[in-house]
């Protein structure tokens, strides 16, 4: 199925003459008018904006009517990675744009809150604006100001949004910790930031599990002792107050004036942790004029997204989407907050996430792939269930989104749904590769480079790869939401080496990127992940692509344990089966499958059954730390945290046996 469908034009270009119906293409006509400029293709379009970075990002900066309370001198002053000065001299707040956003709309639904663990509710503009006043009193009280860190440990509910805006309006600087990561995983990441402030849940409803997060709480504020503790009454309502953690209903009890502290473009504004599933979580700081502006791209030009809609981002407040998500209130429009298992009691189920859109009339979706892919490849038919009449835009990302999975939304979702896969990363809590309502959409493929993103496909010497060859996903000139820094970084060490090690003065991501002869873009799997096998480089991607619509297969994982004499090294498939599969049939098909559809140099060497295989919350594999693990296992060496973060995994309990599993069927070294 992946190879016939690989490449299918599922949606065509719009022509020129409507380009006028969308933000994006009003946005470049009206380019057109002021520079005598033409754009025949959003092609043609994007190569101006990276060919001209200063009119681009400035225009935008117009575009969106930026709140200044100090002009910008230069757009971009120094186009040196890293440390591009973008806008000098401007005094702005990302958080004031979002109230904005919510006083124009007034009495509008704004929020509108879904949970397991409580009843629904809603919050209009004027409501929300009403709550992040509230909370900065309270946060004044507690003494936080310019420069304090404020955590949240909090799913993804009004409370934790409006609890971003108020802290990062005063200056202060956020960071959320989603609360299904226990204490180990919580204090890996927040005892680097040294924070003022947190505000976290006594507990949430899980499918039917109810979760207390008191113990973790009270961790916590032990290892930091000088910490505010703010308790948000969240499973139950009559839920005990620890001594000396202050009560929501106490923190927000004084109304007051919004405020908001002008600051400049790079001043930091969030902090967002890498996975930590190979080392100790990066912090990583994105500055409030970086977030502000690249964000306002995103949801105008390349989501079209303004005030008539009404967003759904599936996503752990752990995840960047969700920070985007945030974002999402400068546009007017309004958001759906979902927290809760989205696979109960079915994926199609009444708390799906198809559910969710067709009981709200959600009109744009984003969601990870793998959830796409799971709903596919269980053949539900969620159209015919709800009502997906409204929805125009489908965006997912967390992992390559396979041809037969795309195929599957337009024949079962919305035949005429813009669908698209995205690429970007925590690092720039944005994208590098996305969709546009300006370019069509092909199976298994990403359309276009987002706009003002200056990427390509790069060899190992620093040239462009031929059409159809993969290479190093690159980024060429700066962005404004590259990193501010990373917190504790001395010498800003760290962020070099993560970034600009390989390729000095580029920004290299870390992706095996394709760009085919549709001039559309495919990532074939992350660039550390790949197999050498007997000299010639695997996508991990591939694989999947094959693998994922096979019937009987649930799950599946790929790992190559090298040949240390050169040879071709032990190729291992961990597979996860439905209930009730012919798992010897299984192998048959998967061995045929990929033989045929990949190459014999493809075939794994031994195929493992497991329980399941490691994988975050928002879908993405973790093929290079369970490798690790397996080897310092098999060496008798001691694993330590930072080699496998357990507390960001779906099924944390399996990993023993996994590993177990995959040292029994390794040839003895």
């Amino acid at each position: 199925m992946q190879s016939t469908s690989q490449g299918r034009l599922l949606r065509p270009a719009p022509p020129r003459s409507q380009w006028s119906d969308t933000q994006t293409g009003r946005f470049f006509e009206r380019i057109e008018r002021e520079t005598g400029e033409h754009f025949e293709t959003y092609r043609d379009a994007w190569q101006w904006s990276v060919d001209n970075l200063d009119a681009f990002w400035g225009e935008l900066w117009r575009e969106a009517d930026i709140i200044e309370h100090a002009p910008y001198t230069h757009v971009l002053a120094s186009e040196h990675m890293p440390g591009a000065a973008w806008f000098p001299g401007a005094l702005i707040n990302w958080g004031e744009h979002l109230v904005r956003g919510l006083r124009s709309q007034g009495d509008k639904p704004m929020l509108i809150a879904r949970s397991q663990t409580r009843d629904d509710f809603e919050l209009t503009g004027d409501e929300t604006v009403d709550l992040v006043t509230r909370i900065q009193q309270g946060l004044i009280r507690a003494g936080v100001g310019k420069g304090d860190r404020v955590v949240g440990y909090l799913p993804n509910i009004p409370e934790i949004v409006a609890l971003f805006i108020a802290a990062t309006s005063l200056g202060a600087i956020f960071c959320s910790v989603p609360p299904e990561m226990g204490t180990r995983s919580v204090l890996d990441r927040i005892t680097q930031l040294e924070p003022t402030l947190i505000v976290a849940l006594d507990g949430y409803t899980w499918g039917t599990k109810q979760i207390s997060r008191v113990d973790e709480l009270a961790a916590i504020r032990e290892a930091l002792p000088g910490i505010t503790a703010v308790l948000v009454p969240y499973l139950n309502s009559d839920a005990d107050v620890p001594p000396g953690v202050i009560p929501w209903s106490e923190f927000t009890s004084t109304a007051g004036d919004y405020i908001v502290e002008p600051l400049p473009f790079d001043a930091p504004l969030v902090v967002l942790f890498s996975s930590g599933t190979t080392g100790k979580p990066k912090a990583i700081v994105h500055g409030h004029g970086g977030l502000l502006i690249t964000h306002m791209r995103d949801l105008r030009l390349m989501f079209n997204i303004d005030e008539r809609d009404k967003t759904f981002w599936f996503s752990t407040t752990g995840w960047m989407v969700w920070t985007l998500s945030v974002s999402t209130l400068m546009t007017g429009a309004s958001m759906v907050l979902m927290d809760g298992d989205p696979n109960w009691p079915a994926l199609d189920g009444e708390w799906s996430q198809w559910a969710m859109l067709g009981t709200t009339g959600a009109t744009y979706f984003a969601t990870g792939s793998a959830y796409l892919g799971a709903s596919a490849h269980a053949a539900i038919d969620p159209a015919r269930k709800w009502d997906l009449s409204k929805l125009r835009e489908i965006q997912c990302s967390g992992s390559p989104l396979a041809a037969d999975v795309a195929v599957w939304v337009y024949e079962h979702v919305n035949p005429d749904v813009l669908l698209s896969p995205a690429s970007g990363g925590t690092d720039i809590c944005s994208g590098f590769l996305s969709g546009s309502a300006l370019a069509g959409v092909y199976a298994g493929e990403m359309s276009v480079p987002m706009l003002g993103v200056a990427i390509d496909s790069w060899s190992p010497e620093g040239q462009t790869v031929p059409i159809g060859e993969p290479g190093e996903l690159v980024c060429t000139k700066p962005l404004p939401s590259m990193p501010v820094f990373f917190w504790g970084d001395t010498n800003n060490e760290r962020y070099t080496a993560s970034y600009f090690d390989v390729y000095p003065g580029i920004w290299r991501h870390g992706d095996w990127l394709i760009h085919t002869e549709r001039d559309t873009w495919i990532i074939s799997g992350r660039s550390d992940a790949t197999l050498n096998r007997g000299g010639v480089r695997l996508g991990t991607a591939e694989f999947y692509g094959v693998l994922d619509p096979l019937p009987g297969i649930a799950d599946s994982m790929v790992l190559h344990f090298e040949d240390p004499a050169g040879g071709m090294g032990q190729l291992v498939l961990l597979a996860v089966s439905t209930e009730g599969a012919d798992r010897d049939a299984l192998e048959k098909a998967i061995r045929t499958s990929i033989r045929t559809e990949l190459s014999p140099r493809h075939v794994p060497d031994v195929i493992v059954w497991t329980p399941s295989v490691p994988r975050t919350a928002t879908g993405k594999r973790l093929e290079i730390p369970l490798k690790r693990v397996v080897q310092l296992t098999r060496e008798g060496k001691p694993i330590e945290a930072s080699v496998m973060d357990r507390g960001v995994l779906v099924y944390p309990d399996d990993v023993d046996a996994i590993v177990n599993a995959v040292i029994a069927v390794l040839p003895a070294s």
